[in-house]
C-alpha cells in the first residue's frame, strides 16, 4: 500500500523559521517532522509519494530515496494549489482500484490514528476514509458531520463549536481522482480534498471515519513546535548518555545526550531534555525540561534554557535566559540576551502571523528567533516578538516589534561629556 505525503506548503504561519525552508523540514526534538510522519505510516505502507514544491530540494536531500528500506518517489506539484491538486498530481503513479492513504506532512500523530482507520475502512468496505478527532472548539478545524458510522459532509471552520476535527489523515481509492477531475475551486483560491469528499458523499459514496483519542498537532504556528517537543519529550525520551558528563555536573533523568557532546562541571539538567552531538554545556549552566538542543551547540555559562528548541549550530554562550522560546539554526545570542516569556498582566501572549495578531493560548512564550541570526550583547527580547532569519540585531536593542528578515537593528546613544 502507498502513501501519498502533502509536503509542498510555504508554511507562511510559521515564518522566520521558514524563510529559508519548507515546514516539514523544521526539527522537533531533533528530528524533522516529516520523519515523525513517515515513521508513523512505515507499518502500513511498503511505499512513500511525497508530493513537493516550496523549495523542494531540501526535503528531497534530506529524506533521499528510500525510508527504512521503503522507496520514496517525489513528485512537485503543479501551478493549481490546495489539497485536492496535490492529490491530483500523483494519479500517474496510482494504479486502477488501488487504496492509498494520503496525509498532510506537517502533523504529528500517533500509529494507533493510521491503523484505526485502516481497520475501519476494511471492516465497512468503504469507499474513501477519514481520521477525525472531538474538539470542544472548532474555530480552526474544518468539522467534519458524521451520522451511523458515515461521513455526511465536511464544514470548514464552522466557529466555536463542539464537534469532530478533520485531521488531515485520509485513505482512498483510485476513483477519488475522478471526483477530483469535477472539485471547484474554493474561495481561499485553492482546490481541497474536503470539497472533493463532499462531492464524493453527495454521489453515494461510503466516507467512513475513525475517532483517534491520542495526541495531535497540526503543526502550522511556532507555538505548535513547542507543545509537540514538550509532547515528544515527555513521552518518547530515553534516558541515554553517550557524551561525556565531567564530575560536579547534575544529570536528572531523563536525558539524552549525543555522541561527542561534553557537559561541564557546575551544569545542571533537568530532564525530560534531549541534547544533540558535538555540543558544549556548561559549565555552570542551568537547562530545564523540555528542552531540545540539536547538535553543535554551546550553551554556556550562567545560561538558563526552559521549554525551549535550539536548533543546529545555535549558541547561547554567555549570561542568557532563553525561555519558552525557538531559535532557529546556525543563531548566536550576545552575552546577557535576554527572552523575556509573561507578561507583566499575566495575559496569553499574541503573536503576528501573516499580518494579524493571534492569540497564541499560552501564558509564557518567548521569542521566535529564525536562522543565521546574530544578537548583540545585552539584548532584550519582548514575549512572543519574531526576529527574521539574517539579521544582526545590535547591543543592547529592545526588541518589542517583529525585527525582519536580512536587516540591521541598532540603537542610537546620546551622550554627555561634563567636566568634572
Amino acid at each position: 500500500m502507498k502513501a501519498i505525503i502533502l509536503a509542498a506548503g510555504k508554511g507562511e504561519r510559521l515564518r522566520p523559521l521558514t524563510d529559508d525552508r519548507p515546514k516539514v523540514v523544521l526539527k522537533i526534538a531533533n528530528k524533522p517532522i516529516i520523519s515523525y510522519v513517515l515513521e508513523n505510516l512505515d507499518p502500513f505502507v511498503d511505499e512513500f509519494i511525497i508530493v513537493v514544491k516550496y523549495m523542494k530540494e531540501k526535503v528531497i536531500d534530506l529524506l533521499g530515496d528510500e525510508f527504512r528500506g521503503k522507496p520514496i518517489t517525489y513528485v512537485e506539484q503543479g501551478e493549481e494549489e490546495g489539497t485536492a491538486a496535490a492529490v491530483y498530481s500523483v494519479k500517474e503513479f496510482i494504479e486502477s482500484n488501488e487504496e492509498f492513504f494520503v496525509v498532510n506532512g506537517d502533523l504529528y500523530f500517533e500509529p494507533d490514528a493510521v491503523k484505526g482507520l485502516l481497520h475501519v475502512f476494511k471492516k465497512e468496505k468503504g469507499d474513501a476514509g477519514i481520521v477525525v478527532k472531538e474538539f470542544e472548539n472548532l474555530s480552526q478545524y474544518g468539522m467534519v458531520e458524521v451520522e451511523n458510522g458515515k461521513v455526511k459532509g465536511i464544514i470548514e471552520k464552522p466557529g466555536n463549536v463542539k464537534g469532530y476535527a478533520n485531521l488531515g489523515i485520509y485513505i482512498f481509492k483510485s476513483d477519488v481522482f475522478d471526483y477530483i477531475e469535477n472539485t471547484e475551486i474554493s474561495e481561499r483560491g485553492e482546490y481541497e480534498i474536503t470539497d472533493t469528499i463532499n462531492l464524493m458523499i453527495k454521489d453515494g459514496k461510503s466516507v467512513v471515519y475513525y475517532n483517534y483519542e491520542g495526541f495531535w498537532s497540526d503543526i502550522g504556528r511556532p507555538w505548535d513546535l513547542l507543545e509537540v517537543n514538550e509532547y515528544i519529550l515527555k513521552t518518547k525520551l530515553k534516558h541515554e548518555i553517550r557524551g561525556v558528563v565531567e564530575e560536579g555536573a547534575t544529570i536528572i533523568p531523563p536525558v539524552e545526550i549525543g555522541e561527542g557532546t561534553i557537559v561541564r562541571a557546575g551544569s545542571y539538567i533537568i530532564g525530560p531534555v534531549k541534547i544533540g552531538k558535538n555540543c558544549r554545556i556548561g559549565p555552570n549552566c542551568y537547562i530545564r525540561p523540555y528542552t531540545s538542543i540539536g547538535d553543535n551547540c554551546h550553551i554556556g555559562n550562567a545560561v538558563e534554557v526552559k521549554n525551549s528548541i535550539i536548533m543546529d549550530n545555535s549558541n547561547a554562550p554567555h549570561l542568557n535566559y532563553v525561555g519558552d522560546s525557538i531559535i532557529g539554526e546556525n543563531t548566536n545570542l550576545g552575552a546577557g540576551t535576554i527572552t523575556a516569556n509573561l507578561r507583566h498582566d499575566k495575559g496569553t501572549i499574541k503573536v503576528e502571523v501573516k499580518g494579524k495578531l493571534e492569540d497564541s493560548g499560552r501564558r509564557k512564550l518567548g521569542a521566535i528567533i529564525g536562522h543565521n541570526v546574530k544578537v548583540g550583547i545585552n539584548v532584550t527580547i519582548y514575549p512572543g516578538r519574531k526576529i527574521g532569519s539574517n539579521s544582526f540585531i545590535g547591543p543592547g536593542v529592545i526588541v518589542d516589534k517583529n525585527i525582519p528578515q536580512n536587516v540591521l537593528v541598532t540603537v542610537k546613544q546620546e551622550k554627555k561629556v561634563i567636566e568634572k
